[in-house]
This record gives C-alpha cells, structure tokens and sequence, in this order.
C-alpha cells in the first residue's frame, strides 16, 4: 500500500536559523535575478538604438521609454549590490523587485505602443524566479500586482486622451498567463521545500545509522578490515587494530596487506584459493605471548572482484568464554557433589577401617586396600572439583619470588616426604609479582607434583627457574628431566579430567590455568620435548 506524502506548506526564505548552504543559494539566486533584471534594459535600449526594436517607439514616447529603462536599470543594479549585502531581509526585496518589474516593464509597454508590443511577457520571466526563490510565499500576490499593471495601462490608454483601440481581452489573456506562471512556481516551490525536508530528513536518518554502525563497529568484540582490489586496507575497527597489533590507517594513507600485513595477507589469499574453506588462524605477538586470531573473510563486491570485508576474532577470547561455561557446570555439579558423594565416601572409608580393625591381614585385607585407595582417590577428586568455586575470589598481593620459592621448597619436599636435594632453584635477581598467594602456591605446588611424577627422581630433577621476561611480566619456569610429553597429550594437556596417570584426577593443570587467567597471569607448555618447562607468566607491575 502506498503511503501519500505528507502536504508540505512552503516555507518562508531564508529562515532564521536556516542552513547556511540553503541560505547561500537563495541568495545567490536573487543575484542571478537582478543580473537578469538589470541586463533587460540594456537589451532593449541596444535594440532600440540600432532600430530592431520588437516595439513601436515613437519620438513623443521616446524620451519616457528611454528614462523608464534607465530607472529600471538602476533599480536592477541597486538590487544586484543589496543582494550581494542581503540587506534589507530577502522577503522585502523579493516584494521590492516585484513591484519594481511590474511597473517599469508596464510604463516601459505604455511608451511602446501598448500591449501588442509584447514587453509585457517579460514579467513572466521574473514572476517564475521570485516565485521559486521565494518558496511560492507571496507569489500570487505579485502576479495579482502585474495583472492590475497590466489591465490599468489598458484602461488608460482605452479611456485617456490619445484613446486607442480597446484590447482588454489581449490583457486579460496576459494576466492569466502571470496567474498560470505564479500557480507553477508555487506548486514547483512547494514540491522544491518538500525534497529538501525529506533529503534534511534523510540527512538525519544516514548520520544516525552511520553513529550506530560506528557505534556497533566499535563495540563489537570482532575486529573489522576492508581491503580493496590492490589488497590495501581502507578501513580498519580499533578493535581489528587492537588485535592485529598495529595502528588503524589514516584517510589517505591505507596499510599495505603484503608489506605491513603478511600474515594476514597470507590467510586472505588462501580463502581466495578456495573461499569454500576459512582460512587458519594467525598469529599475533603480544606482551611475549602468542594470541590466535580467527580470520573470516566476506566477499564485498562483484564475483570477479578481489574486495572483501575481513573479520577478525579472538580466539583466546572464545576459548576463556568456554571455559567460563564450563566453570558455570562445574559449580552447578560441585554443590551436587558435596552432598552427594562426599558423605557417602565418607561412609564407605569409614566402614573399610573398621573391618581392617576387626581383622588386620585377614584375607580380605587386599580388597579393603582397594577400596580405601579409590575412595581416597574419588575424595581428592571431589576436593580439586571443589577448589575452582575459589576461582573468582582473588585477593593479589605482592609476592617476592626468591622468598617465596625457598619457603616453598621447603614445604613441599616435607609434604611430599623427598630430598630437599631434589627440588633446585634458580634465580635470575630478586622479582616480586602481583598475585593472590593461595593461588601461587595451589599451582607452583601442582606443577612440582606432576614434574616429580614425571622426573627421574635424581638430585635436582625438578627445577624452579624465575626470569625477567619484560614488558612488566616475568616468567617462574617449572622443569623436569622426564622423557617429555607425548604428541598426543599435548592437544589435552589443559583440559579437565584428562590424565595420563592411574594415579591422577586430571584437573591439576586444568584448575592451575583457571587460577592463572583469575590473577591475569597465563601458564603454558613451554616446551614439551625433554626438559619438560611448564610456564607461568606473572605480572610484575600493577
């Protein structure tokens, strides 16, 4: 169904508060009209003087003929410099001009014979450009003005002394004529105020949705890059720049995809090989690690064209958000946990000490080992599922890492009853870090436990090494001397519940990693090949 448009009433010119542009081209335009104004005169008194007159100029009317156009021309002129001054307003010298024109062209059509002489129509003309300069305000009153010029000269030349032949009818055709031109320029003026208020509405419309794509753009958490056919960046988000490490470009000055860019450059042209398939993440460098961002690109032209809008996502971003949900099952399971299996665990080691009591070495004593082990095993599960409802609660402080270590050291080899020899420590000067001291400890503690599992049990098969890594990070190394970690294990390292241990709950270096990402530190496989180095990268200024 189609919507009829709204009637628009023409609106005065040059409003106050009117755009300036609109306002310039108004008057700019009653410029051009006394331009034309004061170029009629000169036009007839040229023709005239040469003898090609259209008009029957005749010696007695000669002189008023001549002094009418002279007047009209200083008047066109006087209104071109108030015009180029726009002063007075542009309402009172559109009506000065009307009146001006109609009765300077109407004495002019007098002195040349009267209506036949045809200088009559060039009030048509001005009739139409006041009308449209002036949005249609006032113009049937100006073209109501011209035909009582018109009819009046008429009458006098009719009814005065030198009466002539009557030709009211000619008159009265002329004077339709202004009406008809004065209707088409309001109709056109009307049409005219109504475009410019749909395209000012317009205006409005495309800056609002430019503000929120800029708005959307900016808030997105995937970066945006537009690149064109010559692989130049048009446009980057701050966010693409954010996660691609450099500055966004200026207008004018495009980044260049194979020398400021390359590996992105490398991802976009593997998608054009084959667009079926998303090209693989690249890396970035940051802060001394490596952060994986997801490229996907989207064509953003014709077929054949090699223009695309590229976008960019962090994937350490996806991943933290996938283990937030798993850390939200995890607390719903832990509360169901507690009461759950913990007392019924509870229940059955106790039940299994009483009949070790009851018949020590008798020869169910094997089984009862079994069951007490396993519950014990089930119980430090149930303890390692409880411990990441902590995750969240961090309170950091500054921890000095050489004091911290030896203190460490020291309750670790007696906790888990081995030579103080075993454990070494390495430090590269004194380095305190921002981090909650449960936290550490709880990682630093689960870390030593699996390099001593994996290690060859010898004097200082276990090692803590600290090092400046700059940038205001520093790196605490936890090593060990076993064969290193399969290929296959490395994918799964981190995930919960993975072992390769009869022994393990699998949720050590899964809950270690949490508690790192809780105090913005990161812990990694920094190498898994012999010496096996796990990573843990801490901040060292706040």
């Amino acid at each position: 169904m189609n919507a009829r448009p709204p009637t628009v009433e023409a609106a005065p010119s040059a409003p106050p508060g009117a755009p300036p542009a609109r306002e310039r081209a108004l008057w700019r335009s009653l410029s051009y009209l006394a331009a034309y104004r004061a170029a009629v005169p000169v036009i007839l008194l040229v023709a005239s003087v040469l003898g090609d007159s259209p008009s029957a100029v005749d010696s007695a009317s000669a002189p008023l003929f001549n002094g009418v156009l002279a007047a009209y021309f200083a008047l066109a002129v006087a209104g071109l410099f108030a015009a180029r001054s726009r002063w007075p307003v542009l309402d009172t010298q559109l009506t000065l001009g009307a009146i001006a024109d109609a009765a300077c062209i109407t004495l002019a059509m007098h002195a040349s014979g009267g209506i036949q002489g045809g200088l009559g129509l060039l009030l048509l003309p001005s009739l139409a450009a006041t009308g449209l300069i002036g949005r249609g305000r006032m113009v049937l009153f100006y073209s109501a003005i011209a035909a009582l010029a018109v009819l009046g000269q008429e009458a006098y030349r009719t009814l005065g002394p030198d009466a002539g032949q009557p030709q009211f009818f000619q008159a009265a055709l002329l004077g339709i004529g202004f009406f008809a031109t004065a209707w088409l320029a309001r109709s056109l003026a009307r049409y005219a105020v109504a475009s410019e208020r749909l395209a000012a509405q317009r205006g409005v419309d495309l800056a609002d949705l430019a503000a929120v794509n800029e708005l959307v753009v900016r808030e997105m958490q995937d970066g945006v890059v537009v690149v064109d056919d010559e692989g130049q960046v048009r446009q980057m988000s701050a966010r693409a720049a954010a996660l691609l490490g450099v500055s966004p470009p200026a207008a004018g000055f495009p980044l260049s995809l194979a020398a400021d860019l390359p590996a992105l450059a490398e991802a976009l042209l593997a998608w054009r090989l084959d667009p079926r398939r998303l090209p693989p993440p690249i890396a970035v460098r940051e802060s001394g690690r490596l952060r994986q961002v997801g490229v996907r690109p989207v064509p953003a032209g014709p077929e054949a064209s090699a223009r695309a809008v590229v976008f960019l996502e962090d994937l350490d971003r996806v991943q933290r958000e996938a283990r937030e949900l798993k850390l939200v099952a995890l607390g719903r399971l832990t509360a169901g946990i507690a009461h759950e299996i913990r007392n019924p665990l509870s229940a059955i080691s106790h039940a299994a000490e009483l009949l070790e009591e009851e018949e020590p070495g008798g020869p169910d004593a094997r089984l009862l080992r079994i069951i007490r082990d396993n519950s014990a095993r089930i119980g430090s599960m149930v303890d390692e599922v409880l411990k990441l409802n902590r995750r969240d609660r961090v309170h950091a402080e500054w921890v000095e890492l050489d004091g911290y270590l030896q203190t460490f050291a020291a309750d670790f080899c007696a906790g888990e009853r081995i030579p103080d020899g075993l454990l070494a420590i390495e430090s590269g000067g004194a380095c305190t870090v921002r981090f909650d001291r449960s936290h550490l400890n709880q990682i630093v503690w689960n870390l030593c436990r699996n390099a001593l599992r994996h290690g060859s049990g010898h004097e200082g098969s276990v090692r803590l090494v600290v090092r400046e890594a700059g940038g205001g990070f520093a790196w605490l190394d936890v090593e060990n001397d076993g064969p290193g970690v399969s290929l296959e294990a490395r994918a799964h390292l981190f995930e919960p519940f993975f072992t390769t241990s009869n022994q393990g709950t699998g949720l050590g270096l899964y809950l270690s990693r949490e508690l790192a990402d809780a105090n913005g530190a990161t812990l990694e496989c920094a190498s898994p090949a012999s010496p096996t180095r796990f990573r843990l990268q801490c901040r060292t200024v706040a």
